[in-house]
């Protein structure tokens, strides 16, 4: 297809043909542009398919974000999109250097890897608090038997102390440990003590403050100046902030700092091609400077330091955590209109519900992966 173009920009003709073009896409995705379906598009702009088409994700998320267009269930309209490969028809520029940043530069140094702490993280305690469960714990549920998201919450945080085999008196170390949700439930039901390292200082400050009086050490620490050994190691939703430039460096910190015969419990999402790049919406007004691992990356960086005794994927419960986490922000969203804004609102309703419509279509996964240093004794039990 031909675009006509005038001074840099594409013409209303060709305009024309971009939407056109939209519209045939979106068809094989089971979507129609002005359709009455709750996953049906609504164009309120001319320039949506060019953006979209020039600048791809990102220029899908920020003219979202805009009004540009709206879709009553942006979950399913994701889903649909992912299910149908459509994103792959979207190669722009924009995406293709992204990709070489993330392929030649190191972008999660230790002084960048505090941006999303502070872009991120330390948006607000209360703001966690009201969209979150109980303890705070911001990754993916365990649904198997659950109904509620404190039941997920609870657990997959029980279901990661059993797959550790926590004793009491051992001594844990949690990388990005958040709120401290683990912790705590490790050392109220398991007679742990935990060390947990954040980037953050408002989970920090908030974490000594909702745990006083259990055994647990918060400290505003990047994993790479660990200097201890402790039993067991565990990590929840951190390692998609490390980045392939540092994926085996931070499994040689692991290693060092994990005892003989100990277990290390990584819990992680992750994407199903081995590709370095990010997606730059997410990176840009999200995550920044995150990277999603896939297994083979994983397995490079294990190497001849752990041995894989289990590896679990339950990445279709994230779905069902993320519409609860909407759920939850749109039931409390008049609290903070005021001071967020509807941008803001249209910014996090597009991350949580684009997130929902990837997991569902089996686009990204959840990965639990319990490495030994040295192997495990006789056969490693499989826990569910």
């Amino acid at each position: 297809m031909e675009l006509v173009k005038q001074s840099g920009k594409v013409s209303l003709s060709g305009r024309s043909s971009l939407q056109a073009y939209l519209g045939e896409l979106l068809a094989q995705a089971g979507i129609e542009v002005g359709g009455d379906r709750p996953w049906d598009m609504q164009v309120n702009s001319p320039d949506v398919a060019e953006r979209i088409f020039t600048e791809g994700s990102l220029g899908l998320g920020e003219s979202y974000m805009e009004g540009a267009w709206e879709v009553q269930a942006l979950d399913e309209f994701i889903h649909r999109v992912l299910r149908a490969k459509l994103h792959r028809e979207v190669r722009p520029t924009r995406v293709l250097l992204h990709y070489l940043k993330a392929r030649l530069f190191n972008r999660q140094t230790v002084s960048r890897a505090k941006e999303v702490g502070k872009q991120h993280y330390d948006l607000g305690n209360d703001f966690y608090r009201a969209m979150l469960d109980p303890r705070m714990t911001y990754t993916c549920g365990y649904w198997r038997d659950a109904t509620t998201l404190t039941q997920a919450q609870e657990a997959k945080l029980d279901l990661v102390c059993r797959k550790l085999q926590l004793e009491p008196g051992m001594r844990v170390l949690d990388i990005g440990c958040g709120w401290g949700s683990f912790m705590a439930y490790a050392a109220e039901h398991y007679g742990v003590e935990c060390v947990g390292l954040t980037i953050s200082r408002e989970q920090a400050d908030l974490a000594r403050q909702m745990y006083p009086d259990l055994p647990l050490d918060f400290r505003l620490q990047d994993y790479r100046d660990v200097d201890e050994t402790f039993d067991r190691l565990v990590s929840i939703g951190m390692f998609e902030h490390v980045g392939n430039k540092n994926y085996r460096t931070y499994m040689e910190v692991a290693h060092r700092s994990l005892k003989d015969g100990g277990l290390f419990l990584l819990h992680t999402i992750g994407k199903n091609e081995r590709a370095p790049h990010s997606d730059p919406w997410m990176d840009k007004y999200i995550f920044p400077n995150g990277e999603l691992p896939s297994i083979g990356q994983i397995g490079d960086a294990v190497d001849n330091l752990f041995v894989v005794e289990d590896l679990h994927n339950f990445g279709a419960d994230y779905d069902r955590t993320l519409m609860a986490w909407y759920r939850n922000f749109e039931a409390a969203w008049p609290r903070f209109a005021g001071e967020l804004g509807d941008r803001f609102f249209r910014m996090w309703r597009f991350y949580l519900l684009s997130c929902a419509g990837a997991f569902r279509a089996r686009d990204l996964q959840v990965w639990q992966w319990v490495l030994s240093k040295g192997g495990h004794e006789g056969v490693y039990p499989r826990v569910t």
